[in-house]
This record gives structure tokens, sequence and C-alpha cells, in this order.
């Protein structure tokens, strides 16, 4: 029996190891981005099937348009990974950037509702589907100069659990995933391209890769049909808490 997942931010990081991960187990993929050339690539790189959709998750109109149209043989999507969202800047509220407070809840808490919002209900026609939902630590455990970040992660986990109790009537599973510090182009997009600043988020310990969460929404998509993994934390070894890391490890 033929297996879809569509995947949001597929053209990187989390996305793309997702993308790998779940084409390792049979599923035809949709493929979401903003860049065509990475999604291309990897498509090539699948050992299954997929299909390539461009959009920004933060525009309404993009979203719905392009997912509704896509052809039928592609609209029986079993799982629905989002993943798509970005931090930018850290800094106390009172210093923090009125278009950076936006883009995060656009794309964090926005973005995950148009595209939900259009997938759902072809999920409820078929009366099954997974939904996984890529939160953080942050979403969790607040930390100093995180605020308008925090809250949109925050936002997602309330999220994840009305869904659940939602969609629970037609047999869609909904899990929540909270990664801690993971080594991908975050921080880089956080800092605003500043690398050295990037780098120094990781140094001391070593951090979890997007392969390991993409294993970890591996096993979730394959438990069995009467296992739903509602909420889990992910976090590199060295990593207590949103704010403790052990740097000599």
């Amino acid at each position: 029996m033929r297996k879809i997942a569509l995947i949001t931010g597929a053209s990187s990081g989390i996305g793309m190891a997702t993308a790998f991960a779940l084409s390792k187990e049979g599923f035809d993929l949709i493929l979401c981005g903003r860049r065509m050339e990475p999604l291309e690539q990897l498509k090539r790189d699948l050992a299954t099937e997929s299909l390539i959709l461009t959009f920004d998750v933060r525009n309404k109109m993009e979203v719905s348009n392009t997912i509704n149209s896509l052809p039928e043989n592609w609209k029986k999507i079993n799982v629905l990974i989002n993943n798509a969202g970005n931090a930018h800047g850290l800094s106390p509220i009172q210093n923090g950037e009125i278009e950076d407070w936006e883009a995060m809840i656009d794309s964090n808490v926005n973005g995950l509702l148009y595209v939900s919002k259009a997938v759902i209900p072809l999920m409820i026609e078929n009366m099954m589907g997974h939904i996984i939902n890529i939160s953080s630590i942050a979403g969790k455990q607040v930390y100093p100069n995180g605020n308008v970040y925090c809250a949109s992660k925050a936002a997602v986990e309330a999220l994840s659990q009305g869904m659940r109790m939602d969609l629970n009537a037609f047999g869609i599973k909904v899990s929540n995933v909270a990664p801690g510090a993971v080594n991908t182009g975050f921080s880089s997009v956080r800092f605003k391209g500043d690398q050295e600043r990037a780098d120094a988020v990781y140094k001391g310990f070593t951090p979890l890769c997007a392969e390991d969460i993409a294993d970890v929404i591996r096993y979730i998509v394959t438990a069995p049909a009467h296992v739903n993994i509602a909420d889990v934390t992910v976090l590199p070894t060295a990593q207590a808490s949103a704010t403790q890391i052990n740097r000599t490890s």
C-alpha cells in the first residue's frame, strides 16, 4: 500500500534528513520549501518517488492554492511533518526588532496552521493520518533573550495538544517533537549570517545533528497503528535543560 508524507522545510536540515529517513521506509514524499534547486537535488537523491512544491508557509494563499492543486494521486497524505520554522535574533524583549518577531510568528505559528488547514481535510476524508509538529525545548522552557521565539514554540506545543484532541475522532494521530541543541543552519539564521557567533553555540560539546531528529521522526511514524508518541523531547547528552549545557564533555 502506498504511503505519502508531506514535509515542509525539506530543502535543508531536519526536513531534508527526514526525507531521506522516510524514503528508506518506503514513503513517497511531497517535498516543500522555498528554494527549488536543493529540492530538485534532494528529489534526485531519494530512493522513492517524490513531488516538489515550492511555496512560503507564511503566505496563506500560496499554501492553500499549492496544496489544493495536488494531483489526485498525491492527495492521500498519510503523514504531515510541520518542520518549517526559524529563529531571528537573540535579545531582551525591549531591544527586539518587530520584523524579527513577525518573521518567527508568521513561520513558526501561522505557517504551521496554514499548511495544517490545507492538509487536514484530506486526512479527515480518509479517516486516517499522522501529523508531526516540530517544536523545541524552547517551547517548554523559556530562556533569557528567547522571549518571542520561545512563545512561538510554546504555541506549537499547545497546538499539538489541541489538534490531538480535535482530530482524535477521525483516527488522526498528532505528535510533538521538541529538539534541544541541533547543529543545523538554525543559529546562522538566528544570528543573521554571523557564522562565528553561530559556531560558538555548539562549542565544547557534541550537539545533535539533523539525522538524530529524523531518526526519532522515523520511529514515531513507523510505530504500530495503536501507538501514538504524543510528545518527545530530544537532547544531546551534554544538555540538561534549555540553558544548561556541559561544555567540558
